[in-house]
């Protein structure tokens, strides 16, 4: 566990400011303000997640950094194993905030009798802080937060269980044999939790044709940006930048080998050159099939860098997912002001909802490389574009909007259980 005790408030916001690379540009002038509005008592509060990468981790830091700021307790829990000088620095940055700690244990992606053991060290943490509130996030951390607060909850301390899917299961096709297991241990899970959070009302359909209609109360709360994320991305520099970026996590579902083969169509007629950013488990594959496409001299590989530093790597972001929730990247470019090119999955349309912007079939190699190619010709349109979804985004997406509706889904639920237990006693 993290030791948060040598850290105030005051200690934190000075170093955020220098180094932080959750906040990389983050000014005084904007910072959050702490919303002095108090939901009754201060809350304990504690996050579950695997992997403390991309969207979801990203969402985790937000909504703790908040909360901490809020006045709350609030601790992370997440995988020991995912590893990299960039995961440990974004938690050495996260820590301060995290009075409850940030507790790692070992999680594996894929399930195994290794959760056994991982559940009972979640219920020994649980136990030890004694939260009012266990939010897991992902399939994975949904799981281990249902189990390990359920049997906290046996053990006669009151808590209550949130879960955000953020995709996670609800990818799986319900006709697979994977998909099946991972859907019916999602049906066996829903008498276990206490509130579910959406990130899109796209999620939330997903959830309720692939699972059933939920059992418990329900909220879908967009994710959210802070002030300084509006500014605009230094995105044009000249023939230094690729004419196109994209920013994810390098697998199957980010789709990602469509964009490679569309490259390959478009390099017959045009030197167009793209920057990858990311890494992810199918990079190695991605890196031979840029070889054996003759892309080698067009396609650079950069690895893990920050969104805002990424930007400057293209002229048009390129998001050509297979399936998603609601992407960080779209909203991190739309308020970035950049150019995108992207699919019609997942919470994208709500993203985009109100405008002009042509969004693509998924999996489909043919339409985005005509897209891509039109973008060279007639950029100004797709610059158009971008201003009108920059200021949509300011309107409709911020994190202060964000913590708000899930601190108060969070104290919603928490009365509704005392309310009950004092009616009970009497």
């Amino acid at each position: 566990m993290t030791n948060l005790s040598e850290y105030s408030s005051s200690q934190f916001d000075a170093k955020v400011r220098e180094n932080d690379p959750l906040y990389e540009n983050c000014g005084e002038a904007n910072s959050l303000e702490h919303d002095s509005k108090a939901t009754g008592k201060p809350l304990r509060i504690l996050q579950f997640l695997r992997a403390p990468v991309g969207g979801l981790f990203r969402h985790v830091c937000d909504l703790s950094i908040e909360l901490s700021r809020r006045g709350h307790a609030v601790g992370v829990l997440c995988d020991a194993s995912a590893t990299s000088s960039r995961i440990e620095a974004q938690l050495a940055a996260l820590a301060p905030h995290c009075t409850l700690g940030i507790h790692r244990i070992p999680l594996r992606r894929q399930p195994g009798f290794s959760d056994l053991i991982a559940v009972k060290r979640a219920h020994a943490i649980i136990s030890s802080i004694k939260p009012d509130i266990v939010h897991g996030h992902g399939a994975k951390g949904g799981a281990l937060a249902r189990l390990a607060g359920t049997a906290q909850k046996k053990a006669g301390h009151l808590l209550r269980i949130f879960y955000t899917p953020h995709g996670g299961s609800m990818h799986y096709d319900a006709g697979s044999l994977v998909g099946r297991f991972f859907l019916k241990f999602e049906k066996q899970m829903t008498g276990l939790t206490d509130g579910l959070i959406f990130e899109s009302t796209f999620s939330h359909a997903t959830y309720s044709k692939k699972i059933g209609s939920p059992r418990c109360p329900v909220s879908v709360i967009h994710n959210g940006l802070r002030p300084e994320e509006f500014a605009a991305a230094k995105h044009d520099r000249g023939d230094t930048a690729a004419d196109f970026v994209f920013i994810g996590e390098l697998r199957h579902l980010k789709g990602v080998e469509v964009l490679l083969r569309a490259m390959a169509v478009l390099s017959k007629e045009h030197n167009v050159k793209v920057a990858i950013v990311g890494r992810g488990p199918d990079e190695e594959r991605f890196k031979r099939l840029t070889k054996d496409l003759g892309l080698a001299e067009r396609v650079t590989f950069h690895g893990e860098l920050p969104a805002r530093q990424a930007f400057s790597l293209g002229r048009c972001l390129v998001v050509p997912s297979l399936a998603e929730s609601l992407p960080y990247i779209v909203l991190e470019g739309a308020a970035a002001g950049l150019p995108m090119i992207l699919t019609d999955v997942g919470g994208i349309p709500e993203i985009v909802e109100g405008g002009e912007i042509h969004l693509l079939q998924p999996n489909a190699v043919t339409p985005l490389a005509e897209e891509m190619q039109r973008f060279l010709h007639s950029p100004e349109i797709f610059r158009e574009w971008a201003d009108w979804l920059q200021q949509v985004t300011r309107e409709r997406f911020s994190v202060k909007l964000m913590v708000e509706e899930i601190e108060n889904f969070y104290c919603r639920s928490l009365g509704a259980e005392q309310q009950h237990n004092e009616q009970i006693a009497m």
